[in-house]
């Protein structure tokens, strides 16, 4: 992920589990490497991602529960991710969907998206395209509609088995 202007932001791997009617699903395992400048971490939680279909402007990741990681569910906004050979890029346009293992969902980061709008000078489209699927995955998450329900089940079952 970059941020707008191509500024350097997170960087990991991961491992390609599979697809299904909701996009392509990569495995993030304990141990994985987490980092973006000045910040970095190595999970002890596994987790997957989602990479949605059809030019979808987000990137949905799921974590398992160990007592520390405080969101089951946190999907960046983003520009549509795409493949470059055997990596996914994408522009992170901060404003964050998140369902705490509590089970509260909200919108995170909207004074930061309004700043980089003035800062970064996003255009409009990018704005409107933003604000438009952190609205649907919002709500989708709200109502745990797929993929945002038990689906993520299936690809931790499949990242365990490796």
């Amino acid at each position: 992920m970059t941020k707008w202007g191509n500024k350097p932001h997170w960087g990991f791997d991961g491992i390609y589990l599979g697809e299904d009617e909701h996009g392509e699903w990569i495995g993030h395992p304990v141990g994985t490497e987490f980092a973006r400048p000045g910040k970095g971490w190595v999970a002890d939680w596994d987790s997957v991602s989602l990479i949605p279909h059809r030019d979808a402007a987000h990137f949905a990741a799921f974590n398992q529960p160990n007592g520390r990681v405080s969101s089951q569910i946190y999907v960046d906004m983003c520009t549509p991710p795409m493949w470059q050979d055997t990596t996914v890029t994408c522009i992170d346009l901060d404003l964050d969907v998140v369902k705490k293992f509590d089970g509260s969902v909200y919108i995170d980061d909207q004074d930061e998206f309004e700043h980089h709008q003035i800062e970064f000078g996003y255009p409009p489209e990018i704005i409107s395209m933003t604000e438009d699927s952190a609205e649907r995955v919002y709500l989708a998450v709200k109502e745990g509609k797929a993929p945002y329900d038990t689906t993520p089940e299936r690809w931790f079952e499949v990242l365990a088995g490796l």
